[in-house]
């Protein structure tokens, strides 16, 4: 503070004195105060505390100015030019130029007013004249250049950084003006470009670039009377046939600026652009930019398109068309009622240069760059698209030759497409046909798929568009595509044809299979134009690849909707007919059927087609897959695969109980639940063996709810056999109070196009910990699995229920001799009495026991103490015994307990 209060003194001085001294007195002591001010500068942060900052200002800009002039005058460029590099430069005895030049940089950083200062002391204009001379006039480097290059950069830095404060205001530009050398600066970059000094171009083009921002009509009318913007195109034209076209674009981006940046005063410079064939010159430049890397050439070029992109918003005159809509079209639109929010095109030119370029390129870069441009000006405003589309036609003339394009400019111009439906909401027919033309043709592939896709996403959008896509055609063509693809995979049966489809082309039917299976989705009328076509024996075929899976079982699902029977009948029947390893095939059907078993109306065709069977046959098929350890080819499956397996099956067959006393009368006067539960017992967890089991005392008594948790909550261990017997008991306890067909235990695999195989690297650990992948957090049971036993705590005896199926409950008794291990003789002892306690708390009412002796579960108890191999006095033949007793007290007639 105190240094700054002495230099104020100082200066006061200065003033004071200075009317009466000589110039060159004046002059040495303003050279002698700054010192002294740059000091003061350094040793307070760069904080200036100085009162008559503004004269101080005004004084050292005159005083740089007029050194600049006399170091100029008369001198030839480059003599001039070497003056002014000693005279700038901090090296040598003579400093007096850098001493200036740091000051005045300084001052210009302070305020507005400061800055004002200094522009109205002529120094816009004489800096002006440096950089024309730095520009233009490149200099020999001597040998001792590397000991100075970077005083150098630092005077230069300083000269670009006070040009760039006082022309971003109006009054600088303004004042540059006096020195008329702007136009000569202008020309110079679009004709000097490849002459000129190297290490001032980038800095030449900030310094104009910062002009072009803050022109006045003055500067438009000064630039205009020069011809400036007729002889830069001119020089241009010439430049664009010799330079590199990253040079070219850097150059003309600085004139085009000019151009853009003028119009909102006065449309002066870009008429005489375009007069003097403007756009011309940018697709000529444009064009020579094929084959630059991504990062070549940039920023100018993408410079280039994004000022291209704002003239076409250019122009005095709204453009008026008035297309015709074709309907239908989406509810929503209206085109009467677009608002335009003023950001239209009024300037076609510059958007047809962009329109060329897409079409006469097929650069990459290029092509992505012009469709991000058509992309912003739809933004901008969405009369745009209709703007453009009713006079140039650009993405109707596009799909003509998309196919010739890169894939990634494929996939952003349908995006752009795309995006005409779900954004703008309309519907355009004839770019619609002519897309469906090229999928037709199929004449590149990828081309076809990104297409397809493109309409796929439309067709999610709207209903409209299942009835747009069959009245053109384009079901009927999918379908012959998809029976001849068919046939092919018909004619392979598993072997690998020529004909065969990989990669692209068979992601491309998949998409196919999609887009059918959307077009049919809620659509009855294009449902039935799929039957007439005959196409559901060889949309079948396609089920039994995974890629082809999930599409095709959405389109047998609709067909479900006009015919339950013909849809029961290819399922059941693909089910039937897959190999006993075919589990995902399998798993996939089961789901498949689930979804339609939650129609009432598709019971009685599951049952009239042979449902119950079908699916009864599946737990045969799986005899001795649970088997610890694994045995044979079910070794490599995994039994979290097979138990996924039992529980899908179990599910569908509560399906299709489920309020339906008909298919429940069928199930249990055919004897399917002895059927089921035969089946279970055959697949390896439960014991077959026949021999006695011998009776041992009991340590601890656990429920059965305890059981479950201990299985899947807790860290105690379980043998493997018993967590599968208890979780095929808990299906089957589900399945007693019909929610078995509601619980989800299992997570989804991944897509078919994504999905590895999983298999093989589950079955390493199939024998190490309980396979099951179940959908729940850590190793707590889901939420389903607390539904019907409440917290694990809460005793499972405490609770009754309502029978939905008595006929499960006669399946868990049968299964009850058969949880018996003779290596695990305790615990299986206790596993039957907890599971015996749990089916007497289930008959604990009245009701519940008349319904389970009308289903002769009497009987069945008798058949499981027979088939235990125990003694009278066994804790499992005592257990069953009183459940016996319970049910007696119910009998209604005595022929019924004898």
């Amino acid at each position: 503070t105190l240094l700054w209060e002495t230099l104020g003194k100082q200066f006061v001085e200065y003033e004071q004195m200075a009317p009466f001294l000589i110039p060159e007195d004046q002059q040495r002591r303003l050279l002698e105060f700054l010192p002294l001010f740059l000091k003061a500068w350094e040793q307070s942060a760069g904080e200036i505390v100085f009162p008559n900052i503004q004269l101080l200002a005004s004084e050292v800009s005159k005083l740089l100015t007029k050194e600049i002039k006399r170091n100029l005058n008369g001198k030839p460029a480059e003599e001039a030019r070497l003056a002014l590099e000693q005279f700038l430069q901090q090296k040598g005895e003579a400093r007096d130029g850098h001493l200036l030049l740091k000051s005045v940089y300084l001052l210009s950083q302070t305020d507005l007013r400061t800055m004002w200062n200094i522009t109205g002391s002529g120094l816009p204009a004489a800096l002006l004249q440096c950089l024309y001379l730095f520009f233009t006039v490149p200099l020999k480097k001597t040998s001792d250049d590397g000991e100075t290059s970077e005083d150098d950069a630092q005077t230069q830095e300083m000269l670009v950084k006070i040009m760039l404060n006082m022309y971003k205001e109006e009054q600088g530009v303004e004042e540059l003006l006096a020195a008329d050398k702007l136009q000569s600066l202008i020309v110079a970059t679009s004709s000097l470009w490849d002459q000129c000094s190297h290490s001032w171009k980038v800095p030449t083009g900030r310094v104009l670039r910062t002009i072009s921002k803050a022109q006045t009509k003055t500067s438009i009318v000064y630039l205009q009377a020069a011809d400036c913007i007729k002889i830069a195109v001119q020089n241009l034209f010439t430049l664009a046939d010799t330079l590199p076209a990253c040079d070219v674009c850097e150059a003309a981006s600085i004139v085009l600026c000019f151009v853009k940046d003028s119009y909102p005063v006065s449309s002066a410079l870009l008429t005489e652009f375009e007069n003097n064939d403007g756009y011309q010159l940018l697709l000529k430049i444009l064009l020579r930019c094929e084959g630059l890397q991504q990062n070549e050439g940039d920023p100018y070029l993408d410079e280039i398109l994004d000022m291209l992109t704002c003239l076409t918003t250019c122009g005095k005159t709204e453009l008026k068309v008035s297309g015709n809509i074709v309907h239908p079209q989406l509810p929503h639109f209206d085109f009467e009622r677009t608002q335009s929010s003023g950001m239209t095109v009024k300037n076609l030119q510059p958007f047809q240069v962009l329109q060329s370029i897409f079409q006469r390129s097929n650069d990459q870069h290029l092509c992505e760059r012009i469709l991000a441009a058509i992309s912003t000006i739809w933004a901008w405003d969405r009369v745009n698209f209709f703007l453009l589309e009713w006079t140039l036609q650009p993405i109707n003339q596009f799909t003509d030759i998309i196919h010739f394009k890169p894939h990634p400019v494929q996939v952003q111009f349908f995006r752009l497409v795309e995006s005409i439906v779900l954004d703008l909401s309309y519907v355009p027919h004839e770019i619609l046909k002519k897309i469906q033309y090229l999928i037709k043709e199929n004449m590149v592939p990828f081309c076809t798929l990104t297409a397809l896709q493109c309409l796929l996403s439309m067709t999610h959008k709207d209903l409209l568009f299942s009835d747009i896509f069959r009245d053109s055609g384009l079901l009927g063509l999918l379908l012959a595509l998809l029976r001849k693809e068919a046939k092919i995979l018909r004619k392979s049966a598993g072997t690998h044809l020529p004909g065969l489809k990989e990669g692209t082309e068979k992601e491309l039917n998949v998409v196919m299979l999609k887009m059918v299976a959307a077009l049919t989705a809620r659509s009855v009328r294009n449902t039935v134009v799929l039957k007439d076509y005959g196409m559901v024996p060889y949309i079948k075929i396609f089920l039994d690849d995974e890629c082809y899976r999930s599409a095709t079982l959405s389109i047998l699902e609709q067909l479900s909707v006009i015919n339950y029977e013909e849809y029961m009948s290819i399922v059941i029947g693909a089910l039937c007919s897959s190999t006993q390893w075919e589990l995902h095939l399998k798993l996939d059907l089961l789901k498949s059927l689930l979804r339609i078993l939650e129609s009432p109306k598709s019971h009685s065709a599951f049952r009239t087609c042979s449902g119950f069977n079908g699916l009864l046959s599946l737990l045969s098929d799986m005899e001795g897959a649970l088997q610890d350890p694994p045995s044979g080819q079910w070794a490599a499956v995994g039994q979290n695969r097979i138990l996924e397996l039992v529980f899908y099956t179990l599910q569908g067959i509560t399906a299709a109980l489920h309020l339906d006393p008909v298919n429940s009368n069928f199930f249990q006067t055919n004897g399917l639940f002895e059927k089921m539960a035969e089946d279970l017992g055959s697949l390896g967890c439960f014991w077959t063996e026949g021999k006695m089991q011998i009776p041992v005392s009991l340590e601890k008594k656990r429920t059965f709810a305890e059981f479950l948790d201990a299985a899947f909550c807790s860290s105690e261990p379980l043998p493997v056999w018993l967590k599968n017997c208890i979780w095929i008991l808990n299906f089957l306890d589900h399945m007693v109070r019909g929610t078995l067909h509601q619980e989800s235990y299992f997570n989804e695999r991944k897509p078919e196009m994504e999905e590895e195989s999983s298999d093989d690297q589950e079955a390493p650990q199939a024998q190490e910990e309980h396979p099951v992948a179940f959908k729940r957090p850590g190793n707590k049971l889901p939420a389903s699995a607390y539904m019907l036993w409440g917290k694990p705590e809460e005793k499972l005896e405490m609770r009754d229920c309502t029978i939905v199926h008595p006929g499960a409950v006669c399946v868990m008794v049968r299964l009850l001799p058969m949880l018996y291990k003779e290596e695990h003789a305790q615990l299986s002892q206790e596993i039957q009495c907890a599971l015996t306690d749990h089916i007497q708390s289930l008959v604990k009412s009245e009701k519940s026991r008349q319904v389970m002796c009308e289903c002769g579960l009497l009987s069945t108890i008798i058949t499981s103490c027979e088939d235990a191999f125990c003694s009278d006095t066994h804790p499992l033949h005592l257990a069953l015994t009183r459940v016996f007793e319970k049910l007696a007290s119910q009998a209604v007639e005595p022929h019924v307990l004898r």
